[in-house]
């Protein structure tokens, strides 16, 4: 099936009368070309890398690369990749665009590239997010609008760059996933405890939810309410809590129990979007309802 281009996408991205300006092909020199001092990927997969190496040894590069001038030189905005296996493939030259683009704009034209790739790691991408907060003052809702994903799920990923910097760096290299992360972020108002959680989560390889196991019998979300401790309210308790993890399983989310007496109480389950309210709907009712 054909995904669906992510919001505005780069032809929305670079104005029409600018792409006009720059349709004219030139080959440049590969020490003429400097990397894109804002793009926002950090690693290039070794062995991707090698097969466009190889693909460009065969065909030669297809599409040229979008630059921007600097001094005597170039930056480039988009087609790094193509760039770094050109020079591993031994060529002098490669076919290139040049075009005008401001900073702001040179940082969202790489962002949204490697979105729509699906290049970028979480870290990558909440780091990218942010740069475009800090330093060009985009508002989640903005960098909704031009990156093309929902709102929450911005804010949600930035999320991640509260965790402590060891953490950061684990996800950035790939050895634990964005959901390990999520799960990790419930422990971020007592970093010792994160910390000595997420060390157990690398040296057990754990999975996500074995790591939101973890993280709850660390003192992380999805505990039934205190009551009364007596034999038969712990017996009780310790029953509910395992509902609690049978219902966090089922749902892949946060869930509360929150017993009224021994026999009435309310369960509570939490979401962080709109787009998780419908899947937790249609996970407990599938179908139509609207």
């Amino acid at each position: 099936m054909r995904k669906p281009s992510l919001g505005r996408g780069l032809s929305q991205l670079i104005p029409s009368s600018a792409v006009a300006q720059s349709r004219a092909v030139i080959d440049i020199s590969l020490d003429r070309l400097h990397p894109n001092p804002f793009q926002p990927r950090q690693a290039y997969d070794p062995e991707t890398l090698s097969e466009l190496v190889e693909s460009i040894r065969s065909q030669g590069i297809l599409q040229p690369i979008l630059v921007r001038p600097a001094g005597e030189d170039y930056e480039i905005v988009l087609g790094e990749r193509r760039w770094r296996a050109a020079e591993q493939a031994g060529l002098q030259t490669i076919p290139c665009m040049v075009q005008e683009v401001d900073d702001r704009h040179m940082l969202e034209l790489a962002l949204v590239e490697n979105i729509q790739r699906e290049d970028l790691n979480c870290m990558e991408t909440a780091r990218a997010y942010q740069q475009l907060v800090d330093e060009f003052g985009f508002t989640h809702d903005e960098l909704s609008a031009r990156i093309g994903k929902s709102r929450s799920a911005i804010t949600n990923t930035m999320r991640l760059l509260q965790l402590p910097g060891d953490v950061q760096m684990s996800l950035l290299e790939g050895e634990i996933s964005e959901g390990h992360g999520r799960a990790l972020l419930t422990l971020v108002d007592d970093a010792d405890k994160l910390l000595e959680v997420w060390a157990t989560v690398r040296s057990g390889n754990l999975s996500v939810r074995e790591t939101e196991k973890l993280v709850r019998k660390s003192g992380g979300v999805g505990k039934v309410a205190k009551r009364p401790v007596g034999p038969k309210s712990r017996a009780l308790d310790s029953h509910l809590n395992a509902m609690v993890e049978h219902l966090q399983a089922a749902l892949a989310t946060e869930v509360n129990i929150r017993p009224k007496s021994e026999v009435t109480g309310t369960i509570v389950i939490h979401y962080t979007d709109a787009e998780e309210l419908e899947r937790i709907v249609q996970t407990i009712a599938p179908g139509e309802y609207w």
